[in-house]
């Protein structure tokens, strides 16, 4: 698939894939990508993003894997590195519901998906996980939501996944026209 207007690579260069490579990701970048957090715009710069990042073989891994729901943990147990993104609910500056934060966390993971993209590093972001028992089995406080658990890693062999998913690891990539969504001054329902 070819972009329909020129974008930055890294962009088209993000992927989701389920398949990952046995390969542990440097320190080094996985502090890069954090970084790349870092800098992510949110609402009076509260930076209401927490991650909690697991390698695999370690204890927090299991924990992490034991949230993911059985579809997902078909293909998520080979990802090195699992990450559960998490926001705090409230403004730290006056204690008022942070109605935004998912928003701002979702701007912070894709700086990071892009940071990892440029050292051949992919997510695959997942809805598929129980929040509440991410939230017990990693000890995350009331004020703090679980919202996101991420599979990190480089890609693997689309052949290693379960039969049922490979046809679609290997399907080409779909995207909505930018006519879809972008609306010059008057919004349209989907059809």
């Amino acid at each position: 698939m070819t972009p329909d207007h020129s974008i930055n690579p890294l962009l088209m260069k993000r992927w989701s894939p389920r398949a990952f490579a046995n390969t542990p990701i440097d320190p080094s970048e996985i502090n890069k990508i954090f970084e790349a957090a870092r800098w992510a715009a949110s609402s009076f710069n509260e930076q209401p993003w927490r991650f909690v990042y697991a390698h695999k073989g370690d204890q927090a891994y299991d924990r992490l894997m034991e949230s993911i729901n059985p579809f997902n943990q078909s293909w998520t147990s080979s990802a090195p590195l699992l990450i559960l993104g998490v926001v705090k609910d409230d403004f730290s500056h006056n204690g008022s519901a942070n109605r935004h934060a998912s928003y701002d966390l979702g701007a912070a993971v894709a700086n990071m998906s892009i940071q990892a993209a440029e050292a051949d590093i992919y997510f695959h972001q997942m809805a598929g996980f129980d929040p509440k028992k991410a939230a017990e089995l990693i000890g995350i406080p009331e004020g703090y939501t679980p919202v996101v658990m991420i599979a990190a890693g480089y890609i693997g062999d689309a052949y290693a996944l379960p039969e049922n998913l490979r046809e679609r690891e290997n399907a080409p990539r779909e995207r909505k026209a930018v006519s879809d969504f972008a609306f010059g001054g008057e919004f349209k329902k989907d059809n």
